[in-house]
């Protein structure tokens, strides 16, 4: 009979350490759980911020295309604007080199009446 209890002693310590086994288990399937959760959440926002990111990319995208156009506008006509400088400017000594042969001639023409 002595063995017949220590084989009850084994049986009763075998249980317990599978019980012990089934707990940490549980405890591991709760954790698994929570961290899926976790897991489909951060998919979740990667998703709402990879479309986020996409249309920011785009709206960006048509935005520097506009702003490169005013840039190329803006330089024409900058461009454009200083020849018609330029174009005042030798207009404007042409005009002053003409009134100074006008009054030349003016000038000679009293003073020989």
């Amino acid at each position: 009979s002595q063995q017949g209890a220590a084989l009850q002693g084994y049986n009763n310590e075998l249980v317990k350490c599978i019980e012990d086994l089934c707990t940490k288990r549980d405890d591991l399937q709760k954790q698994v759980l929570v961290e899926e959760e976790e897991k489909s959440k951060i998919q979740n926002d990667i998703k709402i911020l990879s479309e986020r990111l996409a249309k920011v990319n785009e709206s960006l995208s048509k935005k520097m295309a506009a702003r490169n156009e005013f840039d190329k506008i803006i330089a024409e006509t900058e461009a454009a604007y200083m020849k018609i400088l330029e174009s005042s400017q030798t207009l404007l000594t042409v005009l002053k080199r003409e009134k100074g042969t006008v009054q030349d001639k003016t000038s000679a023409a009293q003073s020989s009446t």
